[in-house]
């Protein structure tokens, strides 16, 4: 269920390069003097267009997630028995969970069992889930899916993590510059904007991976936050029946994984020990059951 966060930050990557492109073509690089570098001026223009990729991104970020998943948006007025039963219940979910507007409902051809939410605002949002969600879960688990992702959008989660974003956008935009003028000390004055160009790209795309850490940290603290928000719209045996279904689907028991080659260790998706796991946007599905588990406030 990490689709959305994925979208998010390919998007935010191409959309800093675009702006980095843009900017330097037109010249705006007021944060040079004859001197070298102003910081003061350098940090106000990072953060500025920092923050402004970051909010670009989450503006067209529904329509992204329809462009590149083939999203098929159900309308209620016109819709078979299955997408009108989906529609119904999120919409019932929606509701409950205190949303202005029932969020797009939409489906995508998979045969993973995937559901992401995604949008500017709580008025515009988007929930879509897979085929092979809806084929291989049952309605309580269906039920537990939905009720997380409503609980992202009721909690505001997007706009939070695009304020996160934003920060990291400008710092990674600042240290790739001034990184990016000391590199073009050492070329000919004839090809240094060039390559000056080519180096923030290069490193902006660089920073930005590394400052993806922040953001999936960030996002698995929200998922858990969305468990138990999901906990209370569709009850706590909904919720941890989806997520032991989800842990059925994608995660080796730990009787497998121990008997697995450590060669394989750090493939394991469940390896708590695995570097890979900084760059994971959820924490393991035994970890979110248990902690439900363990909630003694939600029935």
């Amino acid at each position: 269920m990490a689709k959305r966060i994925i979208l998010f930050l390919a998007v935010n990557i191409l959309v800093m390069i675009t702006i980095t492109i843009v900017t330097s073509v037109l010249g705006v690089n007021h944060y040079m003097s004859e001197r070298g570098i102003n910081y003061g001026t350098l940090l106000a223009f990072c953060f500025i267009w920092g923050f402004g990729g970051a909010f670009i991104s989450l503006a067209i970020s529904r329509w992204v997630a329809k462009f590149s998943m083939n999203i098929s948006v159900i309308d209620p007025t016109n819709a078979d028995a299955r997408e009108r039963d989906l529609y119904n219940r999120v919409a019932a979910l929606a509701r409950k969970a205190g949303l202005p507007t029932t969020p797009e409902v939409g489906i995508f051809e998979s045969s993973d069992l995937n559901a992401f939410a995604t949008g500017p605002s709580k008025k515009r949002s988007l929930v879509a889930v897979s085929s092979g969600l809806l084929e291989h879960m049952n309605q309580h688990e269906v039920d537990g899916v939905l009720a997380h992702e409503i609980s992202h959008i009721a909690n505001g989660d997007m706009v939070t993590m695009t304020l996160v974003q934003g920060v990291v956008n400008a710092f990674v935009m600042f240290f790739a510059r001034i990184i990016a003028f000391a590199t073009t000390q050492f070329v000919k004055e004839d090809i240094r904007p060039i390559v000056n160009i080519i180096v923030i790209i290069v490193l902006e795309i660089l920073f930005s991976i590394l400052g993806s850490l922040v953001i999936c940290w960030f996002s698995r603290i929200r998922e858990f936050k969305a468990d138990s928000g999901g906990a209370q719209l569709a009850g706590k045996s909904n919720m941890i029946a989806a997520l032991s279904a989800l842990q059925r689907a994608y995660e080796l028991p730990l009787q497998e994984q121990e008997k697995a080659p450590s060669s394989l260790a750090a493939f394991q998706i469940s390896n708590r020990s695995s570097f890979l796991e900084l760059f994971s946007t959820h924490p393991p599905l035994a970890q979110r059951i248990e902690t439900l588990k363990q909630n003694n406030q939600i029935l």
